[in-house]
């Protein structure tokens, strides 16, 4: 291994790669050596983000996935496998916080009391049953690798309950306890499988929760005193997908500022 490149060789899928904690992600990757895949629906910014890794010096290009779509999952995996020989990490990162109102292209309310079955469904489609798609996807080809890595992006709504959002909560215990699920199922193919749970992080996703008063008590609730960096969560991955974590599956890393020490 090259000294400094942690994933040298490795070849990565990462969803939600065009944004946020998914575009960081792919970024340090690439700098650590992985040929990076990067996946979302955003092509414009997922090419933006390709070119940036290549201009960068690294290997990396973006396709376009629906990750509730199984057909193209079964598509992309056996596209990336047939083109660079191998899949050694995926990284389950593209989600959403609420769901929209199909008439409008509007966020619509995630309060318990009037949350639509809509609303439920959209957000587990893309946040678990995505997670699920792409956990099975992978696995043949990272059997016929030798093993891999399989990073589930959860969250510390995966772990606490929150006041605003029973199907994010929902959503991404399903994840954690999936993933742990699924450790134990491909652990006798060499296949790591383990969850992250970010608390606050600066994020286009999270930003509008981030200002005033709800902004003002998410940092009186972190005590390391600022938000998350999507870098933060990123070298949390870097460490999971290298060989470094060899004998870590099945866990889930916490990535908060303290904040479920409470």
């Amino acid at each position: 291994m090259e000294t400094g490149k942690r994933l040298h060789g490795k070849v990565a899928i990462v969803t939600g790669g065009a944004s946020g904690i998914g575009a960081e992600t792919a970024r340090i990757f690439a700098r650590h050596g992985a040929t990076i895949v990067l996946c979302d629906r955003q092509d414009e910014l997922g090419l933006s983000v390709a070119d940036e890794i290549v201009a960068a010096g690294g290997v990396g290009e973006h396709r376009r996935l629906d990750v509730t779509m199984e057909d193209q999952w079964s598509a992309l995996v056996a596209n990336v496998e047939a083109d660079h020989g191998r899949i050694d990490i995926l990284c389950n990162i593209a989600g959403i916080a609420r769901g929209v109102d199909p008439a409008t292209g509007g966020l619509v309310d995630m309060s318990l009391p009037s949350l639509s079955l809509d609303a439920w469904n959209q957000v587990m489609a893309i946040n678990s049953t995505g997670v699920f798609l792409g956990t099975k996807a992978v696995h043949p080809a990272m059997s016929r690798g030798g093993g891999g890595s399989i990073i589930n992006m959860s969250s510390i709504c995966g772990i606490v309950g929150s006041f605003g959002n029973a199907a994010y909560n929902a959503s991404k215990g399903a994840v954690r306890l999936f993933s742990k699920a699924a450790a134990l199922q491909y652990a006798r193919d060499g296949i790591r499988v383990n969850s992250v749970h970010p608390g606050f992080v600066d994020t286009p996703l999270a930003r509008t929760g981030h200002e005033g008063d709800a902004g003002r008590r998410r940092m009186e609730a972190t005590p390391l005193g600022r938000f998350g960096q999507p870098s933060d969560v990123a070298y949390g991955c870097l460490y999971l997908a290298s060989d470094e974590a060899a004998w870590v599956t099945g866990s889930e890393l916490v990535i908060d500022g303290g904040m479920t020490a409470n």
